[in-house]
């Protein structure tokens, strides 16, 4: 099962923030990037397999006046919080698709990295450089106190404050020094 709907289609593509749920095995995952930009199947309890992040690509009016917001996954969401804008994350429920909770892209929130070279990344922004006509950047700054920049569509806020609303895959976020990567894997 994908995103809570069975598909038998062994093929079916899933994408960054899927759950993915193993009915014979009663496992969930869902689909992140570890801090080397790959994709990495991240188990999750079976609580957190009911919800997934979405970030708000744009919001708009449509028929008669009607808010619309469309997501990074594809979805269209009517009627969305008022409050929600561009570049925020919606939380969603999964079988229904309903919004249950959102959070805003301002300093101060925990967000992942979904593209670029700083993939799989987790910091808390710090500031946004605004370029009106080009791209926008925007500062982070990791747990262990590295900082580092991206543009605005690769920033996917997880979290409000310092606490993040989905687990993490092992390592947290952090990305590890070329000297600190070969420690650990030596260690092993």
């Amino acid at each position: 099962q994908v995103d809570g709907k069975v598909r038998t289609d062994m093929f079916y593509p899933a994408g960054f923030m899927d759950t993915v749920q193993i009915e014979k095995t009663k496992e969930n995952f869902r689909l992140l990037y570890d801090t080397k930009g790959r994709f990495a199947m991240h188990k999750i309890s079976k609580e957190e397999a009911t919800y997934k992040l979405c970030r708000v690509k744009k919001v708009f009016r449509g028929p008669k006046g009607t808010p619309y917001c469309i997501t990074h996954d594809g979805r269209t969401l009517r009627y969305p919080d008022p409050d929600v804008k561009t570049n925020d994350s919606v939380r969603l429920e999964i079988p229904s698709g309903k919004m249950l909770d959102h959070v805003k892209f301002e300093p101060g929130n925990t967000a992942m990295i979904s593209g670029g070279n700083n993939t799989g990344r987790v910091g808390i922004i710090q500031h946004r450089e605004r370029h009106p006509g080009s791209f926008e950047i925007v500062h982070l700054k990791d747990a262990a106190g590295h900082t580092f920049a991206t543009r605005l569509q690769n920033v996917f806020v997880i979290g409000k404050g310092t606490k993040p609303w989905i687990s993490l895959p092992k390592g947290g976020g952090i990305r590890l020094s070329i000297i600190e990567d070969r420690a650990a894997k030596m260690a092993k």
